[in-house]
């Protein structure tokens, strides 16, 4: 019997846990037609409700479930980590419990894998329900990264994705504390099956990324997979350095030609705040690197347990 590991994330989900154990056993029948036992790793990341609670009653009517729960919210990714950390299972599942990940698509992600395929990834070809300003932004966030990064994040790519254990034990081997799974899932390679569908939206409840959120995470893995920032902040300075050695010229030029006229110190003012308008935008992206440096040499754990069953 093959062991599958189906790890959910959870923050606040009260709603959906019993929800979404529900509709995963609806495919028992093709479990059990394949031979395959399966462990469902509840991650709790720190909720405020009674999301715990209610994979404790879980637990108690099914041995299958199991749970992490960590002493406070550390985010999805070290939710995901932590997930993949604990999975034993031959092949490993990672799945939201809000039900926009359809376990109905495992049949056919299954199928992918007997043919020899290492993970089986899915994108979403819509964004149906969601703002479209926040539409607009993550389509400009996957365009500048694919651009800037050699590491390739597709468009629309969901976390949910059926992994076998080569491919776990390879993310398992990138501990580094700022965490980008997106990216990660992209550099370590092997050779993945993209499957496509249309976005479903939440079954209860509401969604926990908000857009700064969303935006804080962009630059999380712009700074995780590229150093193309900091290449363009030394850029514009050397031109600032050209400019200014050009200007400095003209000045000395036109000050032996024309004379020296006291005037212009708006245009001055306006050089002046431009200037350090650069200075200060290159030193934020310099300093977006040493914090995530930072936080890396300090060697803190990823997440820390409260309960573990």
């Amino acid at each position: 019997m093959k062991l599958l590991s189906v790890i959910v994330p959870c923050y606040n989900e009260e709603e959906n846990i019993r929800d979404f154990y529900d509709e995963l056993l609806k495919n028992s029948s093709f479990f059990t037609e394949k031979e395959i036992e399966i462990e469902m790793i509840y991650i709790d990341d720190g909720s405020k409700d009674r999301t715990v609670e209610e994979i404790r009653k879980l637990r108690a009517q099914d041995e299958r479930v199991h749970m992490l729960s960590f002493s406070r919210n550390f985010g999805k990714e070290a939710a995901i980590y932590a997930g993949l950390q604990k999975a034993k299972g031959d092949m490993a599942v990672l799945m939201d419990a809000d039900l926009q990940d359809p376990p109905s698509l495992l049949p056919e992600m299954y199928g992918y894998i007997e043919q020899g395929y290492d993970s089986v990834a899915t994108r979403r070809v819509t964004r149906k329900g969601e703002p479209p300003i926040r539409s607009f932004f993550a389509r400009m966030f996957y365009r500048i990264m694919n651009r800037i990064s050699k590491t390739e994040v597709v468009d629309g790519a969901r976390d949910y994705r059926l992994m076998t254990r080569q491919v776990v034990d390879a993310i398992l081997a990138m501990t580094e504390y700022n965490r980008f799974t997106k990216g990660i899932f992209g550099w370590v390679g092997f050779e993945t099956k993209w499957l496509e569908y249309e976005n479903i939206e939440r079954k209860k409840g509401e969604t926990k990324w908000s857009f700064w959120k969303l935006f804080a995470y962009s630059l999380e893995g712009i700074t995780a997979f590229s150093t193309v920032p900091l290449t363009v902040a030394a850029l514009v300075g050397a031109l600032f350095c050209i400019l200014a050695f050009i200007l400095i010229i003209v000045i000395i030029v036109k000050t032996l030609i024309f004379g020296d006229p006291t005037s212009g110190w708006p245009s001055l003012v306006c050089i002046i705040m431009l200037v350090s308008g650069v200075q200060l935008f290159c030193l934020g992206i310099v300093g977006q690197y040493l914090s995530k440096t930072y936080m890396e040499v300090k060697k803190r754990p990823i997440y820390l347990v409260k309960e573990d069953f």
